[in-house]
Order: C-alpha cells, then structure tokens, then sequence
C-alpha cells in the first residue's frame, strides 16, 4: 500500500492575538501523522483565504507570497520523491526535518574512516601501537585514492558502499 504526503499552508496565530499580520506554517501529512514548521513568512488573516492555502488578491505582495509557497511546496514534492527513490524511511517528522535541514547527517565513508583514525590516535600508547594507526592511515589513503580511480569521487555515502565497491577495494 503506497501512503502520499499532504501539504497544507496554514495561519497559526499566538496566544493572546490581537490584530496584525500572522505567521504561515506549513503541514507535512504523512500516513496519519503530521508535522509543522514555519515558513518564515506572515500574512494577515483578512487576505488570506484558507481553502486555497494561499493569499487572497492579485497585488505584487500577494503574487510575490504566492510565488513563494508555491516554490516550496515544489521543493517539498521534489524532496518526497527523492526519498521514495532512496527507499528512505517516511515519516511526516522525517520528511519535515530533511526540507528543513535538521535532518541526520550524511555519513560518508572517509569522514568515518578519519573519525576513527583520530580516536585510534588518541588510544596509541595506550591499547594500540604506533604502527597499527600508521597501518590505518595507509589504509584511509587506499580508499581515497580507488574513490578517485574507479567512482572518480573525493568521498562516498555510507548507504551507497555494495558487495561490488569492496570486492574492487580488496
């Protein structure tokens, strides 16, 4: 069963409101759940007609917000795909914290491999030997140099290693 993502532009007035402009959200709806984040812009709640998500009018201020969300609910489309052709895991919070940037870090093989070196570093002297971190660091360079040679990359993510990239490093 294949679930879809729904968006919604909506006001989201503070405690105690009284009169001026408000803050847009926008809603990320994803197999019953939902998460919310800002859109960073407002709009006041007479020109805003809620069925379209949108605000109300023609004038430049109005074209120009308009122009906006319509460019993120693209951004935010284009992002669901994405994750649906990585086989990621949805979620409306995960979905959510990759549009806007909080989501996990991208782990690439050499960052793994220099953050372990340094920690082997650290342990010299102590449970390892001086050569054993020179025989890693020779090892790091290794699989720097064959990313360039063979995939003519400088790092590689570490969901993207395969039987295929290791049986060629060895």
């Amino acid at each position: 069963m294949r679930t879809n993502m729904h968006l919604l532009f909506y006001l989201k007035k503070r405690t105690g409101y009284q009169s001026g402009p408000v803050a847009i959200y926008l809603r990320f709806g994803y197999d019953g759940q939902r998460s919310e984040t800002s859109t960073g812009r407002s709009c006041e709640p007479a020109r805003w007609n809620a069925a379209a998500g949108r605000m109300s009018g023609t004038r430049e201020d109005a074209r120009t917000l308009n122009a906006y969300l319509d460019s993120l609910q693209s951004q935010a489309q284009s992002l669901y795909q994405t994750m649906i052709a990585n086989d990621e895991v949805l979620t409306a919070g995960n979905i959510r914290n990759r549009f806007t940037g909080k989501g996990e870090k991208l782990r690439t093989l050499v960052s793994v491999f220099s953050d372990h070196n340094k920690k082997m570093a650290s342990l010299v002297g102590q449970e390892f030997e001086k050569s054993t971190l020179t025989r890693y660091k020779t090892c790091l360079m290794h699989v720097q140099d064959y990313l360039k040679l063979d995939y003519n990359l400088q790092d590689l993510p570490v969901a993207k290693i395969t039987f295929e990239f290791l049986t060629g490093f060895d």
